[in-house]
């Protein structure tokens, strides 16, 4: 071997062996410049509240400005996208979403990222459940009361979503899966119209969002069945689950999460997640959520969130298959 060869041979060596220790250090001068928090949805939704509550939380654990980055489009997919080609140097992060990172695996023909593959989970941060509400004029108090309903009249009972493919949509599905029942699905051109026809008596029963639903509870312009969580809702905690109900073991909620670009190194990985779950334990965090309607998750790790996205998406994989949805219908 030449003087060259043996040269370039050494070089490659040393920087192998220098890759960890690189990471190492700097880990340690982490966070040296801001950092972007992608959000892939536009500003005013619940992912964007979630997103600026945790910068505001990071920017003063981590004496580092963390800059919100709204990248909307292709339901959320172009800024995810984003996010798994960037530096993994710790200076962007992503609030992942169910819709992308449990739903868009199996609805998705060419998805151009891979959830596991791309990502180093941080931490699950927030809960969104879903209400069952019914108009006034629907003649049920109860979840046990509807089914009971819609086995006496199957195919006889409306259901709103916001479009075809939604999570309300989803869940409507589900709970008519697991209930035994027949309901007919009207789909919307969002949450809005899809509120208001149920508001005035069009269709009878909506999964809606708890932050938007609760208020017309609590007027009496609409009655609350269930929640959609595994345990009931900070914001509602009267309201039963589904669970609770009569369906052992229901339990369909959105969530979000903080990831980062695989290969982030784990000191740093490891740092936003304690700070993550310091800030779910802060009372003017969880009062904030709990105000929008959203339900703080408990305290998890960078694997317990990564266990609990691979249960998810194997979860809506198996479901989407025996339904039968298409991508054609979500889009």
């Amino acid at each position: 071997m030449n003087a060259t060869i043996r040269s370039g041979a050494l070089l490659l060596a040393c920087a192998g062996l220098a890759g960890p220790w690189q990471q190492a250090a700097h880990a340690q001068s982490w966070p040296d410049k801001p950092i972007r928090f992608l959000c892939p949805f536009p500003a005013g939704g619940a992912a964007d509240v979630v997103t600026r509550m945790l910068s505001l939380k990071y920017t003063e654990a981590l004496g580092r400005q963390v800059v919100v980055d709204n990248r909307a489009g292709a339901g959320g997919n172009i800024g995810v996208e984003l996010a798994a080609r960037a530096v993994p140097d710790g200076h962007t992060i992503l609030l992942a979403s169910s819709s992308n990172f449990a739903f868009a695996p199996s609805l998705e023909a060419n998805l151009p990222y891979d959830p596991l593959r791309d990502f180093a989970p941080i931490a699950l941060a927030v809960l969104v459940p879903n209400i069952l509400v019914a108009h006034p004029s629907v003649p049920v108090q109860s979840v046990k009361d509807l089914i009971a309903l819609a086995k006496a009249s199957p195919g006889t009972i409306t259901f709103a979503s916001p479009g075809t493919g939604t999570t309300s949509h989803l869940i409507g599905e589900l709970f008519a899966r697991s209930a035994g029942i027949k309901l007919v699905h009207i789909p919307y051109k969002g949450g809005a119209p899809a509120s208001n026809d149920l508001l005035g008596g069009h269709v009878q029963l909506l999964f809606g969002s708890v932050s938007t639903s609760l208020p017309h509870v609590k007027a009496g312009r609409l009655k609350a069945l269930g929640v959609t969580s595994a345990r009931r809702s900070e914001a509602a905690p009267e309201v039963p689950t589904l669970a609770e109900s009569g369906l052992p073991g229901f339990e369909v909620v959105q969530w979000f999460g903080v990831t980062a670009p695989a290969a982030t190194p784990a000191a740093i990985v490891k740092r936003l997640n304690a700070e993550t779950v310091r800030a779910l334990a802060s009372a003017d965090f969880r009062e904030g959520l709990i105000r929008q309607g959203l339900d703080p998750a408990a305290a998890n790790s960078p694997q317990q969130f990564g266990t609990y996205m691979r249960d998810e998406i194997a979860r809506w994989a198996r479901f989407f298959k025996e339904a039968g949805l298409k991508l054609e219908q979500v889009r």
